[in-house]
């Protein structure tokens, strides 16, 4: 896991477990033959979790709850070619 944050991000935003939740579901979501997730909003009080599936990549983008949604979810799409190299060189488990 390789992460990248600000001071004052909250501290269980950031444990593991926490982040590792989107996985889980994913998992389960296959098994239950479902879609795969593309990605997960979590709302919380004072911020707000986006998890994008680049499989085998999560991306994690934690911000205000009042930070513009949609354009968190953009940044997949800004960030394609660096999230396609890493795509390329992380080994899927």
């Amino acid at each position: 896991m390789t992460s990248v944050a600000m001071d004052h991000v909250p501290e269980q935003a950031l444990r593991h477990s926490f982040l590792s939740t989107f996985g889980s579901a994913t998992e389960q979501a296959n098994k239950l033959g479902l879609k795969q997730t593309q990605s997960v909003i979590s709302m919380f009080k004072n911020y707000q979790v986006v998890q994008i599936n680049k499989y085998p990549l999560i991306v994690t983008f934690i911000a205000e709850s009042s930070a513009n949604t949609g354009l968190l979810l953009n940044l997949e799409t800004d960030m394609g070619d660096l999230l396609s190299d890493l795509q390329r060189v992380v080994p899927a488990s």
